[in-house]
C-alpha cells in the first residue's frame, strides 16, 4: 500500500512540475463498482483527451504471481492488462494509463514510454537532462 501511494504522488507530482494540471482520485469518474482511477489530468492535451492513470504494485514473490514472474516483467504486464479491462468502460474522451510496478523492480513496457516522456516534458520545463533518471529511480 506505501509504495502504491508513493508511486501516485510522484506522478501527480511530476505531471504538475511538467505543467500538466492534475487531480488525484478525480470524483466524477467513478466505476459502476465504486472504484475511480488514482488521477487524472485536468486539461486535454494527448489527441484532445485528458489521461487517467491507475496505479498497481504486484509481489513478484506471491504464489499468485510466481509463473508469471519466470519473465522478466510478467506480473507487471499482466497487472497493467488486468487494470487496463478494469476501466475499458470509461468515457472515450479520456486516455487510460495504467501504472504497473513490481516489488522487483520490473515495470511495465507502456509504462517505461509513459516516465520517458513524462522525463522529456521535465527536462523541458526545469532545463536539468537528468528528470527521466530520476523518475525511474
Amino acid at each position: 500500500m506505501a509504495r502504491h501511494v508513493e508511486v501516485n504522488d510522484l506522478v501527480w507530482r511530476a505531471l504538475s512540475k511538467a505543467n500538466v494540471p492534475s487531480l488525484k482520485e478525480p470524483s466524477g469518474l467513478v466505476r459502476d463498482d465504486g472504484k475511480c482511477p488514482d488521477g487524472s489530468t485536468l486539461i486535454p492535451e494527448l489527441a484532445g483527451k485528458s489521461m487517467m492513470w491507475d496505479v498497481t504494485v504486484v509481489n513478484t514473490l506471491a504464489k499468485s504471481y510466481i509463473l508469471i514472474s519466470a519473465s522478466p516483467g510478467g506480473a507487471a504486464e499482466h497487472a497493467a492488462a488486468r487494470r487496463s479491462s478494469k476501466y475499458s468502460s470509461l468515457p472515450s474522451y479520456h486516455i487510460f494509463q495504467s501504472l504497473a510496478l513490481e516489488t522487483l523492480d520490473p515495470i511495465n513496457i507502456t509504462d517505461i514510454s509513459f516516465l520517458s516522456e513524462l522525463g522529456r516534458r521535465l527536462t523541458g520545463v526545469s532545463g536539468y537532462p537528468r528528470e527521466t533518471t530520476h523518475l525511474f529511480h
